[in-house]
């Protein structure tokens, strides 16, 4: 048969019928689609590394909590219920903290202090964050603990609380303040001098306000004149640590300052200007991993990720910052001793998940004052909380809608500030 005869046995295809796609369009098509496999697959391997990166820096000399409470596994989600972190602050000496502070610190001290510590509790709903500052002079029981080596560290009826770490360790410190305060902590985290400074440099620095006569500090170092200031890295550590430059001089009037850099350290990060920048946000989950030593459970980017997301929608006036109420130490006067009575208004309201509303001072010991944000002019009121006649709502027949979870009014002894408040230092020259 010929050629021509087996063509013409073929059935025609129909006119109508749509042509296959071309073979450049077909390649195209397919390098594309591996363009893309290879591009999602090297972006899961990136994520992969840099957590994988994390979690081993983290985990480096990550503590286990005596006593801590179980929690679930890390998850991308906020957290579920109520919990509580344990910060704590130590006098260590860094790197670079070494070379601007010198003979501070080369001369022995008596060894590693926790000078700093914070119990951060988050409510569940609605979310509200309460920070207690716990002055290193204090003088409280402390519990029998296990030391990471194994050995005991034996109870004691009265200890400085800001010799519990060199004593027994992170653990310690979180089971005494749980004694103390009935919070179960499950999470905790230790920072030295360098990540103080590092932390700081990661967002761009905090602007902080100096009332007063100004700060002049000869054991810091400092000589700065009234007036707002941007600090950032060593100057931030010399501000946090100042203590005969501020109010009274005492380590009181010192934490009500630490609580204004907090407070204004809150606003920063949660600030468009740090949010919306990739790069500051990279930068501050780096440093935060390079300068922390974690307890176990916090020994994860994930469930550092879980925490914050936990409270990024907290209002400003939902996140307040307290000193632990005290009365002076009868055996010490450079010394104090728990005001239990008052306290336990505070650990009241945290038990039953309510916002606190401050009824003291800013600061007892003249630490801080409240400022007017509009003018930065001293206001005069002691908590922010009395409205100035003439400037109440006007009233209105329309329902009340989104009422206000209702707040734990916190004995008056109890000072501190919110961080919907502006603090100006008590400067004292």
């Amino acid at each position: 048969m010929s050629r021509r005869a087996r063509d013409s046995d073929r059935t025609p295809v129909a006119r109508h019928a749509t042509p296959a796609p071309a073979r450049p369009v077909r390649r195209f098509l397919k390098a594309g689609g591996i363009v893309v496999a290879i591009l999602l697959t090297a972006s899961l391997a990136v994520a992969a590394f840099v957590a994988a990166d994390y979690i081993n820096r983290l985990n480096d000399g990550a503590v286990t909590l005596e006593d801590a409470p179980e929690v679930e596994p890390p998850a991308i989600s906020a957290y579920p219920g109520e919990f509580s972190v344990l910060l704590v602050g130590t006098d260590e000496c860094g790197e670079v903290s070494t070379g601007l502070l010198g003979d501070r610190c080369s001369k022995a001290d008596g060894g590693v202090l926790n000078d700093v510590n914070l119990l951060v509790h988050v409510s569940a709903e609605p979310r509200a964050v309460t920070v207690v500052s716990f002055p290193r002079d204090l003088m409280i029981p402390t519990s029998e603990c296990t030391r990471t080596d194994g050995s005991t560290a034996s109870a004691t009826e009265k200890s400085q609380i800001n010799s519990i770490y060199e004593n027994a360790g992170v653990s310690c410190i979180a089971k005494t303040i749980t004694e103390l305060s009935g919070v179960e902590i499950p999470f905790a985290a230790k920072i030295d001098f360098d990540g103080v400074m590092e932390v700081t440099d990661a967002i761009g620095g905090v602007e902080v306000c100096i009332g007063g006569d100004g700060i002049h500090d000869d054991q810091t170092a400092l000589d700065w004149e009234p007036g707002p200031r941007t600090v950032s890295g060593y100057e931030a550590l010399q501000f946090i640590r100042t203590r005969y430059g501020v109010g009274d001089g005492s380590d009181m009037a010192r934490v009500s300052n630490q609580q204004q850099y907090m407070s204004r350290l809150v606003k920063k990060i949660m600030s468009d200007e740090v949010l919306s920048d990739p790069g500051k946000v990279l930068g501050l989950a780096n440093t935060v991993v390079d300068n922390i030593d974690p307890s176990t459970e916090l020994g994860n980017p994930v469930r550092i990720a879980q925490l914050a997301l936990s409270i990024k929608d907290v209002p400003f006036e939902d996140f307040v910052f307290v000193q632990y109420p005290v009365f002076a130490d009868p055996d010490d006067s450079d010394r104090v001793i728990p005001n239990y009575d008052a306290a336990e208004t505070l650990w009241t309201a945290l038990a039953a998940g309510q916002p606190v509303q401050i009824t003291g001072d800013a600061s007892n010991n003249g630490g801080v004052e409240l400022v007017d944000p509009g003018t930065g002019a001293t206001d005069g009121a002691t908590d922010g909380t009395e409205a100035t006649p003439g400037d109440e709502a006007p009233a209105t027949d329309a329902p009340a809608t989104d009422a206000p979870a209702p707040r734990a009014t916190l004995d008056p002894s109890i000072s501190g500030q919110s961080a919907d408040q502006e603090t100006c230092a008590g400067g004292r020259g």
